[in-house]
């Protein structure tokens, strides 16, 4: 698996729980609060995509995951 597909998953998951916990009508509902994490991965994703800069892809780089196209 390379790191484009990795970063793709964990930003999914991070959004999808982070809506789970904060969102008043999910049975997993913890705080509003929980909504900030979904802006932020929603913004991250924004200006990496004009940057091509994303810290997960660089942490991923250190440890040795190879970068590839979606």
């Amino acid at each position: 698996m390379n790191a484009d597909r990795i970063v793709h998953i964990v930003a999914g998951s991070f959004i999808l729980l982070s809506l789970a916990l904060g969102v008043d009508v999910s049975p997993f509902f913890v705080s509003q609060k929980f909504l900030l994490l979904t802006a932020f991965v929603g913004l991250n994703l924004f200006q990496s995509g004009f940057t091509k800069f994303c810290p997960l892809n660089s942490i991923l780089a250190k440890l040795g995951v190879k970068s590839g196209s979606c």
